[in-house]
């Protein structure tokens, strides 16, 4: 695997209330604090299959940690709560590899006045480059309400390995709801257009033509990936709680069920990924 090595850039690890991010008010004697906050993550291609990442950007609470092996997104702060406004650039340039993780499950959380928060995860890699994007799951507290918006503009050549994971509820909660928009062009061609919306007290959400009773939902999207691994997602298509749809490019999106979080990981894993 290419090794990464990760340069000085700029950093920003400041409250988002500090730079007026956060809007705080009273609405009906309910106090709210809105978080708006960006990250930026620019990775090329050095010398001797060297990564270099000459922009690593971030403020609370989307904080970023480079460690040997990836790019770790570390939650400086509870929630996304409803109406946080959260926005994360990644950019991989021609040759270069980066990959790009989570340090644990997002718990998103109701706000008093009842808005949605939003993560808009914004990627362009270009040729021969690869990223992976491996967040932990979304959490959705009873209340919620919650949206992962995700665009990404592949070159020719490109690489990608993007795993999305929705979990409703924690620990006997129904869960509120969540929605996840994927688009994805490869070569200047639309890709992919991926929608789902999911609701842990929606009795159409819950039934046999979306979640079939399960609480878990995610998808994994492997673009100029070997033969293999789209072999074995296609293996795993024979379970009805696993879809596999080939793609252009070539491609394959390959969407999960599951009751809990550690089955859904599994079945979003290919045999051949050891990286989790």
């Amino acid at each position: 695997m290419t090794r990464t090595e990760a340069s000085t850039g700029p950093s920003a690890g400041r409250p988002a209330a500090a730079e007026g991010g956060a809007e705080a008010g009273n609405r009906g004697g309910l106090a709210r604090n809105r978080i708006s906050a960006t990250a930026e993550i620019v990775a090329v291609a050095g010398g001797n299959g060297v990564t270099r990442l000459p922009v690593l950007s971030s403020q609370v609470p989307l904080v970023l940690r480079r460690t040997p092996d990836a790019v770790y997104v570390v939650g400086g702060a509870a929630g996304p709560l409803g109406g946080d406004s959260l926005a994360l650039s990644i950019s991989v340039g021609a040759g270069a590899f980066l990959r790009v993780r989570t340090a644990a499950a997002a718990i998103a959380l109701p706000g008093l006045d009842g808005l949605e928060s939003e993560l808009r995860v914004s990627i362009a890699v270009g040729d021969g480059g690869r990223l992976e994007y491996l967040p932990e799951p979304v959490v959705v507290a009873d209340g919620a309400r919650h949206a992962t918006l995700v665009s990404v503009t592949l070159a020719a050549g490109a690489s990608l390995v993007l795993r999305d994971e929705i979990l409703l509820g924690r620990h006997d909660e129904a869960g509120g709801t969540a929605r996840t928009d994927l688009q994805v062009s490869y070569g200047g061609r639309p890709l992919l257009r991926h929608s789902l919306s999911v609701s842990g007290t929606d009795p159409a959400s819950l039934g046999p033509a979306v979640l079939a009773g399960h609480r878990a939902v995610g998808t994994l999207l492997l673009v100029n990936n070997s033969g293999a691994r789209v072999g074995a997602c296609a293996h795993e298509a024979a379970t009805p709680e696993v879809a596999v749809m080939p793609l252009a490019g070539p491609a394959v999106l390959v969407t999960a069920l599951a009751h809990d979080a550690v089955a859904l990981r599994k079945r979003l894993t290919p045999p051949d990924d050891q990286s989790g």
